[in-house]
């Protein structure tokens, strides 16, 4: 009876062994640890697109599927008896979507038609001031609601704080045109 006999290794093909597992473990832990940083990375993506995703969403006047026409309902002139009370009603839609930006309108001026204007216009120059970044949103208010309102002029003054522009307010001068009809 013969018995084979494996023979015991010797010292250096024990740490060439090792040498060899050990090069086998530190390569998947670099393979697991990329993947891993490639998962992070995918999900900080992910994270900044759906931050985008709803800061847009959240400026988004109506929900899919509707039009413009439909949102904006009511009398595309402006209301009153007077041309002073279309007056008042059109500093009165300035303000509420100035109010509505999170802002304050700082002074105004109502300009009713003179003889030598055309008639049932109505504008006014309106100083305020309301957060940057809601500019946009201010502006689409006037121009897509009820009733038609006209942007003549607009300027936008950035501020000049230290502090960042995110904590003070942009200064916004405007001249805005309403249409009214007239006395029925």
């Amino acid at each position: 009876m013969s018995a084979s006999r494996i023979a015991p290794t010797s010292a250096a093909g024990r740490r060439l062994a090792t040498a060899a597992y050990a090069l086998t473990v530190a390569g998947l832990l670099l393979v697991a640890a990329d993947s891993v940083a490639g998962i992070l990375d995918r999900m900080r993506t992910v994270a900044v697109i759906s931050d985008l995703l709803d800061r847009l969403e959240a400026r988004r006047p109506t929900t899919p599927g509707t039009d413009i026409a439909a949102t904006a309902a009511g009398d595309p002139f402006l209301e009153g008896t007077t041309i002073a009370m279309a007056g008042a009603a059109l500093l009165q839609r300035v303000t509420s979507a100035v109010a509505r930006a999170g802002g304050t309108v700082q002074s105004s001026q109502v300009e009713l038609p003179g003889a030598g204007s055309a008639q049932g216009l109505v504008s006014l120059t309106a100083s305020c001031e309301m957060p940057e970044r809601m500019l946009q949103a201010f502006l689409y208010d006037l121009e897509a609601g009820m009733p038609f309102l006209f942007i003549d002029q607009l300027v936008v003054q950035a501020p000049q704080t230290a502090g960042g522009p995110e904590h003070a307010p942009t200064r916004v001068l405007l001249s805005v045109t309403g249409r009214w009809r007239g006395a029925s």
